[in-house]
């Protein structure tokens, strides 16, 4: 009997790809995380019943600064950036506390930005602390946090095959309200989301070279052109949008800083720190790379300097896209110039807001087909870990799995278990990452102790693909 003994995979993140396929691939990227990074600034704007053109301004600034932080964050330059390739994009957790900070009169929107320049420089102060707490996430807490970004993930795929959320946010008479979404679950959106994900894995199975690499972009585009055909696809607003923006900095004015709103969004921050070490663990885990302290507190540190930089141009926090963690997954590519051709896209989109309309164009359920597979495959990336575990021999390990998972999920499953909790507790309770991950690490603190950076990091590597 032989038993074969699966190699761990290589550093990926530094491979240079050529050009036409950098181009395919960032593109790709930029698909996945679009309706995501442009969302809070539709929200937000909304709320604060801020004019078309504001608005307008609002989406090309995010687009352009969630491109300077993810070059920084991809390449990195002195004490910034992580390397590994990360797209990022403006925080939800965000949402909550910006509204309520900008809706208070002696506050309004020049407050959001203040507090959002504080925040980030607070993540950059407390960066290296949270570099240190590598040993609150063995693997155990990685594989359980993996899996859970995947799960919550998924209704995020679903509600996109489903043609958007089941109820959106409008302003009615000045004031922003819950309606239906009368187009929920319609049944042609719904099969072309089932035609984009077939698309997707016949690609994967029988694509070669570039095409399998490409799979979900190409399964987008497929699923654009047939939902034009169908008369799904409208490209209002392409007509009337300027041909080139310039984004100037302060566009708004200079900046005013309270102290209240200033502490809303440093819990904010901190929340966010939480999110990202999550995702630089798994895609450590998914890229080969070995992670050490200085790269987290790099990539942390990266985290506040584009929060900075959004709070400068006229937008929000910027954090690590969990939705592009899967499309490495599934590509394969894991090469860090990818993701930051990705960021040069971004700044384009935001220099150009015609072609920004038009891929904003591409419907949501299109989207949705694709993301079945990438979110699906950052959970079985959780899986694979926490099944390089041996339970047996530590079986206070099923209960931090199994109390974690049964946590994060509340946010996703039951949306208004914490309605009657305090306001600030939201960028807490209203994530089930973050949730999942407070509680995994704390039951593994209860249950197993605290590593020190290095054990943790030692026995990552030793699991690292051993079940494979």
């Amino acid at each position: 009997m032989t038993t074969s003994i699966a190699l761990p995979v290589a550093d990926a993140t530094n491979d240079r790809v050529p050009i036409g396929r950098l181009l395919a691939l960032g593109l790709q990227h930029v698909l996945v995380m679009y309706a995501g990074t442009v969302a809070v600034p539709l929200i937000v704007g909304g709320a604060l019943n801020l004019p078309k053109e504001q608005l307008a301004f609002l989406i090309n600034a995010d687009l352009f600064a969630a491109g300077i932080a993810t070059i920084i964050q991809a390449i990195g330059f002195w004490k910034f950036g992580i390397r590994m390739p990360v797209m990022m994009g403006v925080t939800f957790a965000s949402v909550g506390p910006m509204i309520a900070i900008g809706s208070d009169p002696t506050i309004g929107l020049l407050g959001i930005y203040g507090a959002v320049i504080a925040s980030g420089l607070f993540g950059m102060l407390i960066a290296p602390l949270m570099g240190r707490l590598l040993g609150l996430f063995p693997p155990v807490v990685t594989g359980t946090v993996i899996t859970l970004i995947g799960v919550s993930l998924m209704s995020v795929a679903i509600n996109w095959s489903a043609g958007g959320q089941p109820t959106k946010k409008e302003v009615i008479d000045g004031v922003l309200q819950t309606v239906p979404n009368t187009n929920y679950g319609d049944p042609t959106g719904l099969a072309i989301a089932g035609f984009v994900l077939v698309a997707i894995l016949l690609m994967t199975k029988y694509g070669r070279g570039l095409i399998g690499n490409i799979a979900v972009l190409l399964g987008i585009v497929l699923g654009t052109l047939v939902a034009m055909a169908l008369g799904k696809v409208s490209f209002e607003g392409v007509a009337e949008s300027e041909l080139i923006a310039i984004i100037t900095p302060l566009h708004f004015g200079m900046p005013t800083f309270h102290a209240s709103a200033i502490g809303a969004m440093c819990i904010v921050m901190l929340i966010t720190l939480v999110e990202s070490t999550g995702m630089f663990l798994a895609l450590a885990d998914i890229t080969g790379k070995k992670l050490s302290k200085d790269d987290l507190t790099r990539g942390l540190r990266a985290d506040g300097l584009g929060t900075v930089i959004g709070g400068v141009f006229n937008t929000f926090p910027y954090t690590s896209f969990s939705q592009n963690v899967g499309l490495v997954t599934v590509t394969g590519v894991r090469s860090r110039y990818v993701a930051a051709m990705g960021g040069v896209l971004l700044i384009l989109l935001g220099l150009f807001p015609k072609v920004a309309h038009i891929v904003a164009s591409v419907p949501s359920f299109v989207l949705g087909g694709a993301g079945i597979v990438m979110f699906g495959m950052v959970a079985a990336t959780g899986v694979r870990i926490l099944g390089s575990i041996d339970f047996n021999k530590n079986r206070h390990n099923l209960f931090i799995v199994a109390i974690a998972i049964g946590f994060g999920m509340i946010p996703t499953l039951s949306p208004t278990f914490f309605q009657y909790m305090p306001k600030w507790t939201e960028p807490i309770t209203h994530s089930g990452i973050v949730l999942g991950t407070l509680v995994a690490v704390v039951l593994n603190l209860f249950y197993n102790g605290m590593q020190s950076a290095e054990e943790a990091m030692r026995e990552a590597a030793a699991n690292t693909h051993s079940s494979e």
